[in-house]
């Protein structure tokens, strides 16, 4: 890897820093090795004039697989959401061409955004496969993004993940859904061991594994703490969604009677390994038991918009102690995988929260989600989320003449407020750029979106079929929404209520 010289940038070093600094870059290696002016040549150099220079964003969670469902569905409660999304009753096996195919499209946006680390839970309907976690994986090394990659798969029946549904459908769907497609915890652990033989610490350590139970109520307690065992003995993130709708509120006190924050405690797996992702139904002892952890929370407005989840208390949690991180969910309920939509929508929704100003997020709040967060969160060996000296080389380079810095008062609430991710010109990777000019320089772009537009036909046919299949079910999810959602469980986070 030759060594990289970023001449003639603004630098903002972090979420701490409130001004930007004229320096040159020197890296090596895939490393900041040096800071300041009239640093040695190097084999590359990447001439700025006064363009901004800001840490990688860090997207700190997503779904892949979702990533060629954007535009299928409106808005829906989670519940009947993932009906559609996740069909129960699916069978057959997904074509590892397409995973990478639809893994290297998302990638390649993110990388345009300026995004230049992602944490992906990928799911796999209805069953795991080892030629799939391969096509994810590689598609992320040859585009040449920092991924850190986990395995999203129930292991129990669809009734036993919800409140109600069981005396709710019919005895012949039950039927059925004991009989379809079912990973196992067994074979869930072989797939991890190929997961993190094969592939963390590939792609010069771009590339890293993590494990995920999905959601604690759609595993068993025994894989539950296998995983747990995992993470520890490899230093990996273990992704958790909780409580992230009032169903599952709802869900804790009829399966578990506590919540599922406190259930997870109980097990033994809330710690700092976890990424808890939304936590919107979660109580004050819920926050509290968080902050004991050191579990880091994921925030993602959008999606928890989209799906009128609620609004997460960012405040309370901020304030107890607990890190906070920041992500898109999936191309299918964010509608991109745009991290500067959360991150602006992040910084307003929290002022319907309250009257009083002074609680509602600050820019380099947010900031400090996206980079610090994200930086806790993803458990590498170097720092990323800053511009430091042996921290990890991953920028996002921006035109400092674009209409989001004219005037330029302050550079964190322009980011925050202002930015979309048109700004972006050039991405840097490790070292490398991977994105010079708005353009890709690792793969064909033109021949993978024309792969995609020979596959488009197909993709609507199949969300045809979904959809007239999931139909079916929809009214005994949305009984079950219902009946949940009249539930008092002594507060809401719905705005409004």
């Amino acid at each position: 890897m030759s060594d990289l010289l970023i001449r003639g940038g603004n630098l903002l070093h972090s979420a701490h820093h409130a001004t930007l600094v004229r320096s040159d870059i020197l890296v090596r290696e895939g490393v900041i090795v040096a800071i300041g002016n009239d640093l040695p040549a190097a084999a590359d150099v990447l001439d700025l004039d006064g363009d901004i220079v800001i840490p990688g964003l860090i997207n700190a969670h997503l779904h892949s697989p979702g990533n060629f469902m954007r535009g299928t569905l409106e808005n829906l409660p989670l519940e009947v959401f993932m009906l559609y999304e996740v069909p129960p009753l699916a069978d057959g096996a997904e074509d590892p061409a397409t995973v990478r195919l639809r893994t290297q499209i998302g990638a390649a946006e993110m990388l345009k955004l300026g995004i230049t680390t992602l944490m992906d839970d990928a799911f796999f309907v209805p069953l795991t496969s080892q030629s799939s976690i391969d096509a994810i994986a590689e598609a992320y090394a040859d585009i040449g993004i920092r991924a850190t990659v986990a395995l999203d798969q129930p292991i129990v029946p669809e009734y036993e993940k919800y409140p109600f549904l069981r005396d709710l459908l019919p005895t012949q769907v039950i039927e059925r859904m004991d009989t379809s497609p079912r990973e196992t915890a067994k074979g869930m652990l072989a797939h991890y061991d190929h997961l993190i033989s094969r592939w963390h610490g590939a792609a010069d350590g771009r590339l890293a594994a993590a494990v995920s139970c999905s959601a604690p109520q759609r595993a068993t307690p025994a894989y539950l703490q296998a995983l747990h065992g995992l993470a520890v003995r490899h230093d990996l993130p273990y992704f958790c969604h909780m409580l992230e709708t009032k169903v599952q509120r709802v869900l804790g006190e009829e399966k578990y009677g506590q919540s599922l924050i406190q259930y997870a405690d109980s097990l033994g797996i809330l710690d700092e390994q976890m990424q808890v992702i939304h936590a919107i139904w979660v109580d004050e002892a819920d926050i509290a038991t968080l902050a004991r952890s050191g579990a880091v929370v994921a925030h993602n407005p959008v999606c928890n918009l989209r799906l009128g989840s609620g609004v997460m208390p960012f405040r309370q949690l901020r304030d107890a102690g607990v890190p906070i991180c920041l992500g898109t969910d999936e191309a299918v309920s964010d509608d991109s995988h745009n991290l500067w939509g959360a991150i602006k929508t992040a910084a307003v929704v929290h002022a319907a929260s309250g009257s009083d100003y002074r609680t509602w997020p600050t820019g380099a709040e947010i900031l400090e989600a996206v980079w610090d967060g994200g930086n806790r969160v993803m458990r590498r060996d170097r720092p990323l989320g800053r511009i430091e000296v042996g921290a990890h080389a991953d920028f996002a380079i921006l035109d400092g003449k674009a209409d989001t810095f004219r005037p330029l008062h302050d550079i964190r609430r322009a980011l925050v407020f202002s930015e979309s991710g048109s700004s972006v010109r050039h991405t840097v990777v490790a070292g490398r750029v991977v994105v010079r000019d708005g353009e890709l320089t690792t793969i064909d772009e033109a021949a993978m979106l024309a792969a995609l537009r020979d596959l488009e036909p197909t993709l609507r046919q199949d969300a045809v079929a979904l959809r007239e299949s999931a139909a079916a079910l929809e009214p005994f999810y949305r009984q079950m929404v219902m009946m949940a959602a009249e539930r008092d469980v002594g507060f809401s986070r719905w705005v409004g209520r």
